[in-house]
């Protein structure tokens, strides 16, 4: 697998370099495009449009977006054409953020979820792998709503 790009603002620092922590130990190789990993401090919108373009580029495989909902960088994420970010705060969504939609980047709100749930979906959503078949179909209906939206 190609490095994991993770990045966060300031309300989800923490949980970032913990996450950062426990995947490293687990032998990825973590390309950290936070806040506190800069020196300009960029807000949240730069932070995930920047780890987005870089999954759009085929730069990482897959990456963790956190802030302090989840939803903010989410959103931000899924305007980059090609990308797939989904909120992820129990297991169930994060396989079905891999099996079913294909998502290279899932979210977590660290002011919704613990540090222990965390790495729980980490892990959930890194075993997962798109499984085709009926969702095939949806996913490429996305690109199609993309590509439709970006002619206007």
């Amino acid at each position: 697998m190609k490095t994991i790009a993770i990045g966060a603002d300031d309300a989800a620092i923490d949980l970032k370099n913990l996450i950062k922590r426990y995947l490293e130990e687990k032998q990825y190789v973590v390309q950290d495009y936070s806040n506190d990993a800069q020196n300009d401090r960029p807000m949240y919108p730069d932070v995930a449009f920047a780890l987005a373009t870089a999954i759009q580029q085929g730069e990482h495989d897959r990456g963790i977006l956190l802030c302090g909902t989840g939803i903010g960088v989410a959103i931000v994420a899924n305007k980059v054409a090609g990308v797939r970010a989904a909120q992820c705060h129990d297991t169930f969504s994060a396989e079905r953020a891999r099996k079913s939609n294909n998502a290279q980047i899932m979210t977590m709100g660290s002011r919704v979820i613990g540090p222990e749930l965390a790495k729980n979906i980490v892990n959930a959503w890194l075993a997962s792998e798109f499984e085709g078949g009926g969702s095939t179909a949806k996913v490429e209906k996305i690109g199609y709503y993309e590509q439709v939206c970006q002619a206007k």
